[in-house]
């Protein structure tokens, strides 16, 4: 079954609880922002599956994303994190113009996840200038709590949570993707959303479309107060990536100058306020350079300060991306196998309890970071399957 506004309607394989029993959730939030699955603390690695609903939502003829569950839980990688909607204006015709249909083929993906025992985690406004042109508002209008762009998202977060929070496959709720890169940057028109007219966007860019550090936290607290209002247990997160280098300086002086660990900490939990409950953080090898005033950090040492910036705000951390491109101008082929492992390593040596490689079945990245089970990136498979193996053996937390 779903739930629907407050109506019952029948679905072979869906599980959602009736009457007035509220939602158990896989996971939550604890004391201390430990993350917990059914109640206990956990630990686990899952996988980015970018487009797995978006295909289906754009071509009623394809569910290959089956294919990929069952591959998924066959080698008992546990969640995907996935784009849950458009990433142009022009992809969001279905659900504008027939949300019935729309929800028709949501309600399928969401039943196959169930029945393939993947967990989901959604994320529901990928791409941070999309609603704004939607509406036809400029991306600043993330910042205003009384904007069209803020009350479409509402209403979309809205339809999406009721609907679904009783499944049990639902693990979380995220905001977007990485919508802290683009904030107070100084070069901030070099760097303006794209322009695609075919597809949807305004035929040109302004100042009015540069984003701030309030404005992307306005965003957050406003998406995550609308999750609230369906859905009081699951973690609420945000989708950001690691704050720049000079985050905290650019905030306050657009200055690039790098930032010391506690300006780190700080910027990561201002960017995720309340009521955001999971610390969202993405890694690449690129993001080892000119941390905390070093010319190169560890991955332990990134991964060290996020823990810490999360556990002092009592909330989870969410690695929600994460991996290393092939790079044909490398001297060493074997280059982006070694940064993963030693991600790997620093996730499991930190205490992370939540991360997602990026990303599954993308033929797009076929060439840089796209992973299937026979292409010759199908061992970070493997490298999943043995770290939730350690992870699920292991009766303590490291810390």
């Amino acid at each position: 079954m779903i739930w629907l506004q407050g109506t019952v309607i029948l679905l072979t394989g869906l599980s959602v609880a009736g009457g007035a029993e509220p939602p158990k959730p896989a996971l939550t939030i604890g004391e201390g922002g430990v993350v917990l699955r059914d109640g206990k603390p956990y630990r686990g690695i899952g996988i980015n599956f970018f487009s797995a609903f978006s295909r289906f939502m754009l071509d009623e003829t394809d569910r290959s994303y089956r294919e990929g569950f069952a591959e998924l839980a066959r080698r008992k990688i546990p969640f995907i994190r996935f784009m849950c909607g458009g990433f142009w204006p022009k992809d969001w015709r279905l659900y504008r113009e027939n949300p019935n249909e729309y929800f028709r083929r949501l309600d399928l993906f969401v039943q196959d996840a169930e029945q393939a025992g993947i967990g989901l985690i959604p994320s529901l406004c990928w791409y941070s200038p999309c609603i704004p042109d939607i509406v036809g508002e400029p991306r600043s209008a993330w910042g205003n709590p009384e904007s069209k762009t803020i009350a479409f998202m509402r209403a979309y977060v809205g339809q999406v949570i009721s609907r679904y929070v009783r499944s049990p496959a639902i693990w979380a709720w995220e905001l977007g993707n990485e919508y802290s890169l683009d904030a107070d940057l100084p070069n901030a028109a070099d760097h303006r959303p794209w322009v695609h007219v075919e597809l949807g966007t305004p035929p040109e860019r302004s100042a009015a479309d540069d984003l701030t550090h309030d404005m992307v936290a306005t965003a957050c607290r406003e998406f995550a107060a609308a999750v609230r209002k369906s859905d009081g247990f699951r973690p609420v997160t945000s989708g950001h990536s690691l704050p720049r280098p000079a985050a905290e300086h650019l905030r306050n002086r657009r200055s690039w100058e790098p930032d010391s660990a506690e300006q780190f900490r700080k910027n990561l939990i201002d960017i995720n306020p309340d009521p955001i409950n999971l610390i969202s953080v993405h890694i690449y090898p690129f993001d080892k350079e000119k941390r905390f005033g070093h010319e190169n950090a560890s991955y332990a040492d990134i991964l060290r300060e996020c823990m810490r910036a999360a556990s002092s705000a009592g909330k989870g951390l969410f690695v929600g991306e994460f991996g290393a491109e092939d790079d044909p101008k490398h001297p060493d082929p074997d280059m982006p196998r070694k940064e993963v492992e030693a991600m790997i390593a620093a996730i499991e040596a930190t205490g992370v309890p939540l991360a997602a490689i990026w990303n599954y079945d993308l033929p797009a990245q076929e060439q840089s970071i796209n992973i299937t089970p026979t292409n010759k990136r199908a061992y970070l498979l493997d490298l999943l399957k043995e770290a939730n193996d350690r992870l699920s053996r292991s009766e303590n937390t490291p810390r």
